[in-house]
């Protein structure tokens, strides 16, 4: 259940990012630089009240989303939209028809410009390290264990755009 009066929305238990999900090391300050407001994430989440509280927080940091009810219709959203559509993607694991692990897998083989650059991060309560190296291996950026932490959750779309943008 979500608590809006704390600064975590209860969806899990949120910790700093993972750094064994982020790899490379970006300079701090080409991070900082990284500006949030105007980017459009897609939302693979099925839990209704859990979609529109993840989307009610993005907009308040000035970010706009769509919302995918399970990992087939994200498949499809971000198959049909054009190169640069969506900035990111924020995966729930456990979603109906197909997870989050055979969505990230179906979108990074996808023929399509951004398929195998744009940055997914899990958005599990499965935070075990197990839990972290599938999402790992099946083609996800990071892992955000739930609930929403959205200071940890700037970072980890800075960190991650700010390595999309400067990759040559």
């Amino acid at each position: 259940m979500f608590n809006c009066q704390s600064e975590y929305v209860s969806l899990g238990k949120a910790e700093k990012p993972n750094t064994k999900a982020i790899p490379e090391t970006i300079e701090e300050s080409q991070v900082e630089s990284i500006s949030l407001e105007g980017k459009h994430i897609l939302i693979a989440e099925d839990q209704p009240v859990n979609a529109e509280i993840l989307k009610m927080l993005l907009e308040m940091e000035g970010m706009t989303s769509e919302l995918a009810e399970d990992g087939q219709k994200a498949v499809e959203l971000f198959k049909q939209n054009e190169t640069g559509h969506f900035d990111a993607i924020l995966m729930d694991m456990r979603m109906p028809i197909m997870d989050g692990l055979e969505a990230t897998r179906e979108i990074r083989g996808l023929n399509h410009v951004d398929a195998k650059t744009i940055p997914i991060i899990a958005m599990t309560a499965n935070a075990f390290e197990e839990d972290v190296k599938q999402c790992i291996e099946a083609g996800m950026n990071a892992h955000h264990s739930k609930p929403v932490n959205m200071d940890v959750l700037k970072e980890i779309l800075a960190q991650r755009l700010a390595k999309k943008e400067i990759k040559p």
